[in-house]
């Protein structure tokens, strides 16, 4: 859940079985009761057809936690955390980085750090279109040392340097209003 309709959803779905909850947060609802199999069988169907899974396995739980962590901390923060993103993860969601990183590469198959790459650089795609921000800005928003160091993992993950990228959006949202 990383939408506040997402999370509407899950609580109308919740509310609709009579489920008794005291929050529902991204990726976690906690449950004021026990639930049945039953109970746990319908709503799991209910939430595939929303487009979304439920989670029983501890680490598929933590992995998505820790993944809702990384998405609330780059796309929805004012501002960056000013301390290592391990530290951040780590008192976060209370367990040591080393075991956060060893068992998110085991079950995702790459590293938080690349996990956090991919996200900076959707979260620049995102800055670029709205076009309020220059690079230096975005680069400073998002904590990076200079706009040369955003520049060249932006190009090492998406193959184009930011400001080819603006063009051709640019040029797209032009052809768009042609039509």
């Amino acid at each position: 859940m990383v939408s506040l309709r997402c999370k509407l959803a899950v609580n109308q779905e919740l509310n609709d079985l009579g489920l008794k909850h005291a929050v529902v947060e991204l990726g976690t609802v906690e449950l004021l009761e026990e639930i049945t199999e039953t109970q746990r069988d319908i709503l799991r169907q209910r939430l595939k057809k929303l487009g979304l899974e439920l989670l029983d396995d501890r680490k598929a739980i933590l992995i998505e936690k820790i993944k809702n962590a990384i998405t609330e901390m780059i796309h929805y923060s004012e501002e960056l955390p000013k301390e290592n993103y391990s530290d951040y993860l780590s008192d976060k969601l209370g367990y040591d980085y080393t075991y956060l990183s060893n068992t998110f590469s085991e079950v995702k198959g790459i590293t938080i750090q690349q996990f956090i790459i991919l996200n900076k650089i959707e979260r620049v795609k995102e800055l670029i279109l709205y076009d309020e921000l220059n690079l230096t800005e975005i680069s400073y928003k998002l904590n990076y040392s200079s706009v040369a160091h955003l520049s060249k993992q932006f190009k090492k993950v998406t193959g184009l340097p930011p400001s080819y990228y603006k063009q051709l959006q640019k040029n797209r949202s032009n052809n768009l209003e042609d039509l």
